[in-house]
């Protein structure tokens, strides 16, 4: 039965979702075996899936684990999810400035596995921060302050999470239908009622090209409206790292500036604008009206009050947030203009400082990462600084061209 499911997708017919719970529930249950799911996972990302395959698909992710209740907050839940990108802080200032505008946010997040680390990993770089939530500190806090950042509380989406974990070791990953009911699985079975998504596109994106990046734009859009749930979208660029600094502890010290005003260009923008898209869809009102309170409220120091506040209701302590680790600083070595910086190499960079981790097991050093110190288009002199490395690994390698292209 097993083999005739696989051989059909790989002959490029359409699943019943009958078959794919057999294969499905079967993986998680430990009936199907890695190697004939990783030919089924390649048969999809060969053949693609129709639309109603990838109803069916998220269907049963969600059923495979628990839903998170958010009724007890009479207001619209609005969710924010990114599909990952170097130097990815949004969330950190976003949340804020959303729940300051009296949108509640309650956001479950995970660590990372790769090259830098997730929400979770760089709220726990500040020191005494709790991820761990029960369900009734989540409903305390979301009542007494609108904003909660926590790890899963509950089993969500169990079978996304074992097929992830293969599709990450079987070069599946890239398969549109498996990225788009991955996200949303987890963000319908998290409670959500509207959800914001920022889709990264570029080298240091999981999605390459823009053609992919609206396609899964689309998807993702068509699910939401399958389970009665709006989803608007943000394809962004993730050609080059987001922001200046990628390490865990320096992308909080950097969310905290955004917030303070002392940061503009382009993470600020993205950061506006997924707020302002949440704050719409929270409230009912246009995004223009939205766009208006959300700069208020940075600019006023409400959102930067409420991060405050939130850090501090979950027992952190933004006053030791310090960087403990030896500064190496990568120079130029020829004048001219700074055409670009390659946010993979930077996101390997940062990873082999220690900022990242290779398997669950792996201890992160939350001190570690890279703080960038020019911009594209900047003039640049031989021996100017272009970084600063954060380690505490002693004479760390870096690859200055594969980095930084100056012509």
């Amino acid at each position: 039965m097993i083999l005739d499911i696989i051989n059909k997708k790989a002959n490029k017919y359409e699943l019943t979702k009958e078959e794919l719970e057999t294969i499905l529930l079967g993986y998680l249950n430990d009936e199907v075996k890695d190697y004939q799911m990783s030919a089924f996972l390649m048969a999809i990302c060969i053949n693609d899936m129709s639309d109603s395959e990838v109803f069916a698909l998220t269907d049963i992710f969600i059923k495979s684990g628990d839903v998170l209740d958010l009724s007890f907050i009479d207001e619209i839940k609005v969710d924010k999810h990114s599909t990952g990108g170097v130097g990815d802080k949004t969330t950190l200032i976003v949340a804020p400035l959303v729940a300051s505008c009296n949108v509640p946010v309650i956001k479950m997040s995970g660590r990372g596995l790769g090259y830098t680390g997730g929400t979770i990993d760089k709220l726990e770089s500040i020191p005494g921060f709790k991820v761990d939530l029960t369900e009734e500190e989540i409903k305390k806090q979301a009542e007494d302050i609108g904003i909660v950042i926590t790890s899963q509380t509950k089993d969500l989406a169990p079978l996304d999470k074992k097929v992830y974990a293969l599709r990450d070791v079987t070069a599946t990953t890239n398969s549109i239908p498996l990225i788009a009911s991955s996200i949303m699985s987890k963000k319908i079975a998290g409670g959500a009622d509207k959800i914001v998504i920022d889709i990264k596109v570029g080298s240091g994106a999981l999605i390459k090209t823009k053609e992919e990046a609206e396609r899964l734009s689309s998807l993702l859009i068509k699910i939401g409206t399958y389970y009665q749930k709006e989803v608007r979208t943000v394809i962004s660029n993730m050609d080059r790292p987001l922001g200046h600094n990628i390490g865990n502890k320096l992308e909080v010290l950097e969310a905290i500036d955004v917030l303070k005003g002392n940061v503009k260009g382009e993470l600020l923008n993205l950061s506006l604008e997924l707020a302002t898209k949440m704050v719409s869809m929270g409230k009912g009102i246009s995004e223009e009206e939205a766009m208006k309170e959300v700069k208020e409220n940075l600019e006023n120091g409400k959102a930067l009050n409420k991060f405050i506040e939130f850090v501090k209701y979950q027992h952190g302590n933004i006053e030791e947030l310090e960087i403990n680790a030896k500064v190496y600083n990568i120079k130029a070595n020829k004048s001219g203009s700074l055409k670009d910086i390659n946010a993979l190499s930077i996101a390997k960079l940062s990873e082999s400082l220690g900022a990242g981790r290779k398997s669950k097991d792996d201890e992160i050093d939350y001190n570690a990462g890279v703080i960038i110190k020019k911009e594209i288009g900047n003039e640049i002199k031989e021996g100017d600084v272009l970084a600063s490395l954060y380690t505490n690994i002693d004479n760390p390698n870096f690859n200055l061209e594969r980095i930084f292209e100056i012509s």
